[in-house]
């Protein structure tokens, strides 16, 4: 075909420039100030069947304010974005009391047990999404990037293949009204991808410490999170802030948000900041326990668990370390070894639990947990922390599980039927490329085996996990072979009692079987 002319490609182009023209007109005409009288003012053109891109990480960063005058308003049938749905009488919980939300697009349910019960029945429409992907998902559509190529997600039935429930039938719960649609795949440099779609909403609700009149934004601590995507991608981002002051007052070195993203400012009044898990120190060690109780056997279990994952870390180790146990471990770091924990709501040099004197509700780990920071310790938004997750720059992650396959195959996130938490961050976490170690107790508390030819849970992911360390062993993954690999057994434990233990056979190395490792 012939080249198009200049004069051919200015006319094709033309509507396009003209529609864009339009635009730059209606936005000559932003006031100076980008200031509202109030939260209830800031709101009052959200119509019923909107999309809302809400921030917040649990109950941190939430927009309270904003929040409040939206039930006030009684708008309905919305969709929501956010990471969660916050818990039943506080945050995003009170527009699901009132069944104003008719979907959710989140990566976990966690503890809100009216969001569990509204989708299990079949009344609210849940879309679930890996937090990383979600993160990515907003960034991309602010950025003016349609869709893109990501491993989270590959092999599993709520990403790649399609089919997990969005919405069950309201009059037969155990009938599927509406099922997520399968993902485009593409092997690139010989690994699988699958496409995701870019997220854009009408308004954007996001929470912010200090923010100037001209809309310029300074967020604290872990409160970031999701809140700098979310305003971003909407086509109105409504702020609000804990302190309002003049341009010019925020230094330009401490504005995390550029105004040119914001589009109404309202000062936010009557904080609640309430805290999800309030977690202090409450021995010298600053583990949350009590140095003088007695241990019960499930903490002496855990426990052990722990203080063999601790000697996984290596030194100048970046690790991300799960809810639990994995936790846990933290607190039996070997003498000598210094390591750096992320957590993917945005803080990478964790520290220890506050004492009560000093906790923040602005500073929160990924479980929700009130912790501190260290000397070095930085903050980020969400899709900064899992660029540092999905780009393979941490080098360990450890993490619970439900189920583990010989094969690798790691299943932690639902019990169809009986339990919905959603992903999380965990399908990122371990389709990053980075080892693996899963910590769990052997057997379920039912005695049901974990350790399994084939998971029959819906997979995290397919072919990921390295080691994995329960109380009574510790088992590599051998990939070559497609077969677990006995390689140590606890004190006073038999090769026996592990096998007897597994739901697969356990194979046990011609040396034999190593001792557990302790710290020396």
């Amino acid at each position: 075909a012939a080249p198009t002319s200049g004069v051919a490609a200015r006319r094709a182009a033309a509507p396009l420039m003209a529609s864009q023209r339009a635009r730059h007109r209606a936005y000559a005409t932003r006031p100076a100030s980008k200031v509202v009288a109030s939260a209830a003012a800031a709101v009052a053109d959200i119509e019923d069947g909107a999309t809302l891109l809400v921030g917040g990480f649990g109950l941190c960063g939430v927009p309270e304010n904003s929040i409040s005058a939206l039930h006030d308003k009684g708008v309905k049938d919305i969709t929501v974005v956010s990471n969660n749905c916050g818990v039943d009488d506080f945050g995003l919980g009170v527009l699901l009391q009132r069944r104003q939300i008719k979907r959710m697009v989140s990566s976990y349910v966690g503890e809100n047990a009216e969001f569990e019960r509204q989708y299990m029945s079949g009344q609210l429409e849940v879309e679930l999404t890996p937090q990383g992907t979600l993160a990515e998902r907003l960034r991309a559509g602010g950025a003016g990037i349609p869709a893109f190529f990501t491993p989270t997600g590959v092999g599993t039935v709520l990403v790649e293949q399609g089919g997990w429930p969005i919405k069950y039938r309201e009059d037969d719960p155990t009938q599927v009204e509406i099922a997520s649609k399968p993902r485009e795949s593409r092997e690139i440099d010989g690994r699988r991808y699958v496409l995701e779609d870019a997220i854009k909403g009408d308004y954007a609700l996001v929470k912010a410490w200090r923010g100037d009149t001209r809309g310029n934004l300074q967020f604290r601590a872990t409160a970031r999170n999701f809140n700098p995507e979310c305003a971003a991608a909407a086509k109105v981002c409504i702020a609000e802030v804990e302190e309002l002051v003049e341009p010019g007052e925020i230094d330009p070195n401490d504005i995390h948000l550029s105004g040119i993203y914001v589009h109404r400012i309202v000062k936010g009044e009557n904080y609640e900041k309430r805290i999800e898990r309030r977690t202090v120190a409450s021995s010298d060690d600053g583990t949350g326990a009590d140095a003088g109780a007695k241990k019960s056997a499930g903490l002496l279990k855990r426990e052990l668990i722990a203080k063999r994952a601790a000697l996984e870390f290596e030194d100048g180790m970046y690790c991300n370390l799960g809810i639990g146990i994995p936790t846990l471990a933290s607190n039996f770091i070997p003498p000598g070894i210094k390591i750096e924990l992320q957590s993917e709501n945005g803080l990478l040099g964790m520290g220890p639990y506050p004492t009560e004197a000093n906790v923040d509700a602005d500073l929160i780990n990924a479980g929700k947990e009130t912790v501190t920071t260290l000397p070095g310790s930085s903050f980020f938004s969400s899709s900064q922390s899992f660029a540092m997750i999905r780009g393979a720059h941490v080098d360990l992650t450890v993490l619970g599980a439900l189920q583990v396959a010989k094969n690798g195959d790691l299943a932690n996130w639902v019990v169809p039927g009986k339990m919905v938490k959603g992903p999380g961050g965990a399908m990122d976490l371990v389709s990053s490329g980075n080892r693996v170690v899963v910590v769990m107790e052997h057997a379920a508390k039912n005695g049901a085996h974990k350790l399994l030819d084939e998971c029959s849970l819906p997979l995290t992911a397919p072919g990921c996990v390295n080691r994995i360390i329960t109380e009574l062993a510790v088992i590599d993954v051998d990939y070559d072979n497609k077969r677990l690999v006995l390689v140590e057994t606890a004190p006073g434990v038999s090769v026996e009692q592990v096998q007897a233990a597994s739901g697969c056979e356990l194979h046990v190395p011609a040396a034999g079987v190593q001792p557990w490792k302790t710290q020396k």
